[in-house]
């Protein structure tokens, strides 16, 4: 929709769902207490909690053949796939939230579209029906390549009570690659699937995945119980997560898509490192980002942006968990 026809209202709820999106970053560095398996087990298991009554009343509206249709083992098996995918983005994205700083966590995990952008380089080649990059997503994914490699120069930079490290810069980037996939399945199926008969199994599924992960692969994780986020020190955060970050942050974009092309909300998406930077300086001092990711993180930022603006326009929208959300965009899942 141009510009002028966009309601004023929109504007402010496409700021206020960035600003939800942004927070959980901060907010799951905040709970460190917690193993981060088990804590990101917690936010997929409050987000289910959600999600549930949602899908209840859209199953009852479903017309019969696609009741039948959700469980054939072709969408049973696309699915668990998106679970799985889903399970493997929070558990190594989660990790990396206590191995480096938020912004370097925030910056790496939100480059997964210059991982579609490789990954459209081999499938060209095998696949006939996948197109090629354009020229300005190739520029975007080398410009993205590029700020990477300058941000990494930040390594042993103490911000707030954490320190840059590569390995909790790689673990971020597994994360943007897992949520590839996650992306992948979610679109396979949300052409016919309503999205809370989507969403609410592929939650629930992830969550979990991730409390026998967290029991066997973290030692402390034996001092809390597999659902401890309804325990009243924990559940404000953890709904917070749920509501804020989930419901207001993914509806709020997905009404704002209503309104907006994919384009400009993709673009304010890109938004989300520097917004989830400012939110933990100011509410969880998570500490200023150092000098090297100063001029690495708007260079990776303009990748994106050059992936988001070369890629065409039938390409742009793609369904998520929260319904139909831009393409290069990562708040599905955070």
């Amino acid at each position: 929709m141009d510009k002028q026809t966009t309601p004023i209202w929109v504007w402010g709820l496409l700021v206020a769902a960035l600003t939800g999106v942004s927070s959980a970053g901060a907010i799951l560095q905040h709970l460190d207490s917690v193993p981060p398996l088990l804590r990101a087990s917690w936010r997929l298991q409050a987000t289910s909690v959600i999600l549930a009554p949602l899908a209840i009343w859209q199953w009852r509206t479903m017309e019969h053949d696609l009741r039948k249709r959700v469980f054939t083992p072709q969408a049973q098996k696309v699915i668990w796939l998106s679970g799985l995918a889903l399970a493997l983005h929070f558990g190594t994205w989660v990790p990396s939230l206590d191995k480096t700083s938020l912004t370097h966590s925030l910056l790496f995990v939100t480059a997964h579209p210059l991982v579609i952008v490789v990954g459209m380089v081999f499938l060209a080649k095998i696949m006939t029906n996948q197109r090629s990059p354009t020229t300005f997503e190739v520029i975007g994914a080398v410009l993205g390549v590029l700020g990477a490699a300058i941000t990494l120069l930040d390594q042993g930079d103490v911000q707030g009570s954490h320190t840059v490290t590569a390995f909790g810069d790689f673990l971020a980037f597994l994360g943007a690659i897992f949520v590839v996939g996650y992306i992948v399945c979610g679109k396979i199926l949300r052409s016919w699937m309503p999205i809370f008969i989507y969403a609410f199994p592929v939650t629930l599924i992830s969550s979990i995945l991730l409390i026998p992960a967290s029991f066997i692969l973290e030692s402390s994780a034996s001092q809390f119980s597999p659902f401890g986020w309804i325990e009243m020190q924990y559940l404000p955060w953890f709904l917070l997560l749920a509501m804020i970050g989930g419901l207001l942050g993914h509806t709020g974009l997905n009404t704002c898509l209503r309104y907006m092309s994919p384009l400009t909300v993709s673009t304010a998406v890109t938004l989300e490192p520097l917004l989830g930077s400012l939110i933990g300086w100011l509410f969880f001092d998570t500490g200023v980002p150092g000098f090297w990711t100063w001029i690495g993180g708007p260079i990776l930022i303009t990748g994106i942006l050059f992936v988001i603006f070369g890629t065409p326009e039938s390409d742009v929208e793609i369904e998520n968990t929260m319904g139909k959300v831009p393409a290069q965009s990562n708040e599905a899942i955070q």
